[in-house]
């Protein structure tokens, strides 16, 4: 068992963090989870364009990206765009303060050698607890990889028939920079693919993750806010059935609060605002090839960013992985 102990910190000696891009959605979704968190003293929340002005949650004010100090806190997220994230690490990233990246930039598929341990506390929290910088999960990657990877551990899958993925996730997803695509008029009423051919960037992700799976990965944009809907046509091997599955997924999640297990189909409606991942399975008599269909929802912001972010930070400094989160 690893001693989680050489990183703990009590309630009175609170974990000083800051937040890089805190005016996006991801990073006002951090400042967001961090306020109802016990054990973190928010020091700065870094913005050039909203510099200067009050932030929405935890009565702090933007300040600008130079005069962040980033060897006066403990841990700092990364919500930067894209690319930005890197740069920041290397220019600063040996200040001392250990990070959580939420962008793709240390991600596996991200072609850069960091030493980032990728953070899926329910999968590798002991990784996660040493790590110095973890690399946050994808939002679409989050659901499917721990809806497959209990199966295909245990040889649940079969691997001669492809893993299907319908994915839909709300605008959110797309970042808070203006792009006439998002636009209400354009979105409202409207529902749409995109990604198609199988060449989603979140894909190098899942197949890091899921070696050996044929996957076909297809997103959609959902005219909603926030959340994620994942519906998974998964092979399974002779004799598996939905009963199984759950029966798997429980015995790996059963102490995570920010998984769920239902029987009843998962909803946006249930896990939007949220930081809990659901699932259910369901069989599927009749088909010649036996197959399950599994369905997992969580919020973009919430499980497939903000909140799994801090349940890496949780790990990393000897608290309780659900700490402070919204379960």
């Amino acid at each position: 068992m690893l001693n989680y102990a050489i990183n703990m910190h009590s309630i009175a000696d609170p974990v000083p963090v800051g937040v890089m891009g805190a005016s996006g959605y991801t990073g006002l979704e951090v400042l967001r989870v961090l306020s109802g968190h016990d054990g973190v003293s928010v020091r700065f929340a870094a913005s050039d364009s909203e510099a200067g002005r009050p932030t929405p949650v935890s009565g702090l004010t933007f300040v600008p990206v130079a005069d962040v100090r980033a060897d006066e806190v403990d841990l700092v997220f990364l919500c930067l765009p894209h690319g930005e994230a890197a740069r920041w690490v290397e220019r600063k990233g040996g200040a001392g303060a250990r990070l959580v990246d939420l962008t793709a930039d240390h991600r596996p598929g991200s072609g850069r050698e960091t030493g980032a341990v990728y953070g899926l506390p329910e999968l590798n929290p002991e990784e996660v607890a040493l790590a110095r910088l973890v690399a946050n999960p994808g939002c679409y990657p989050t659901g499917v990889i721990l809806s497959l990877a209990p199966l295909a551990r245990r040889g649940r899958i079969d691997r001669a028939r492809p893993v299907v993925v319908s994915a839909a996730s709300g605008v959110t997803g797309a970042g808070r920079s203006a792009k006439r695509e998002l636009l209400f008029g354009e979105v409202f009423g409207d529902f749409r693919a995109y990604g198609l051919g199988n060449g989603h960037r979140h894909l190098k992700e899942m197949r890091a993750l899921l070696p050996g799976l044929g996957l076909l990965f297809v997103p959609h944009l959902l005219p909603v806010a926030r959340g994620i809907l994942e519906t998974i046509a998964v092979p399974v091997e002779a004799g598996v059935d939905a009963a199984e599955v759950k029966a798997l997924w429980r015995s790996v999640y059963g102490g995570s609060r920010a998984v769920r297990v239902t029987e009843e189909p998962p909803t946006l409606a249930r896990v939007a605002n949220t930081d809990v991942l659901e699932l259910a399975a369901f069989d599927n008599p009749g088909l010649e090839a036996p197959t399950v269909t599994v369905v997992a929802a969580l919020d973009n912001l919430g499980k497939g960013a903000a909140g799994q972010a801090v349940q890496n930070m949780n790990l990393m400094f000897g608290y309780d992985a659900g700490r402070g989160l919204r379960c």
